[in-house]
């Protein structure tokens, strides 16, 4: 029987590890341009579902939103009531779980996900939540890394090395619009449409050790391999990442592409 509370569990110590807003800070632009898609108006009461350090709650909070994030991080949820603060604008940050959350039906006026409800273990239980604290006629938006982009080869090199953790839905699935389809059924119509985000450092290697040594999963995945393992899968993503690196003035330039879904739910 598989026990998908040990499952949670685990994620929330991996991504309670390292620094994750070194990489995700990188990628707010990514929620300014979802806030945009949705079409936020003033006073709306939105939902930002794993929502990490905050990025689309804050971006739905410049907008003049009622906003609540939801992450079940508590150190993640601290980070983003830092930078909230910092910026001068109200959040509610509120722990809890992306597959079971407290708020009555029909809560939100719009709900949204950046890279983040992605990686629930079961991949219909959050879409339903998403789905339940919806008003009818609300909106939803969703941004979610592309199986056939760098995200999914990331993915698809690392097992080589590791296999995946057994009985959790692929988080890239949430990436086709094919899957969406299948997780909300008549219940939604999406509109969606490809995306790339730019990942710029100053070199490979740079990147590399930000990675490595800031991003919760790859540093979990790293700590579980041996010395000439670990060398290995390092040499592997290298020649990935370099072969999609576009610069060629010595800089790291890489389109990481993801799938931006707007959806009006019935």
């Amino acid at each position: 029987m598989v026990n998908l509370e040990a499952i949670k569990q685990a994620q929330q110590q991996v991504w309670a590890s390292g620094d994750y807003a070194a990489i995700g800070g990188t990628l707010q632009i990514v929620a300014e341009l979802l806030c945009e898609a949705v079409d936020l108006r003033g006073g709306q009461k939105v939902l930002d579902i794993a929502t990490g350090t905050g990025n689309a709650a804050i971006a739905a909070a410049r907008r003049s939103c009622v906003v609540t994030g939801v992450d079940y991080v508590p150190a993640l949820l601290e980070r983003g009531r830092q930078r909230a603060a910092a910026d001068g604008v109200a959040v509610t940050f509120i722990e809890g779980d992306a597959e079971s959350l407290s708020f009555p039906d029909g809560t939100f006026d719009t709900v949204l996900s950046t890279f983040g409800i992605m990686f629930a273990p079961n991949h219909h239980k959050a879409a339903a939540e998403m789905l339940r604290l919806c008003r009818p006629g609300g909106t939803l938006g969703l941004a979610s890394w592309s199986p056939d982009g760098v995200f999914g080869a990331s993915g698809r090199v690392t097992a080589r090395f590791l296999p995946p953790q057994t009985n959790v839905d692929p988080p890239a699935l949430w990436g086709t619009a094919e899957h969406l389809r299948e997780l909300f059924g008549d219940g939604v119509v999406f509109t969606t449409r490809k995306q790339s985000v730019m990942y710029r450092y100053p070199s490979l290697d740079h990147y590399m050790d930000r990675l490595r040594n800031t991003y919760p999963p790859v540093m979990n995945t790293f700590a579980r391999l041996d010395k000439e393992i670990a060398a290995e899968l390092d040499k592997a993503l290298r020649t990935l990442y370099g072969g999609s690196n576009l610069a060629r003035d010595g800089t790291f330039l890489m389109p990481m592409d993801y799938l931006e879904a707007v959806g009006r739910k019935q």
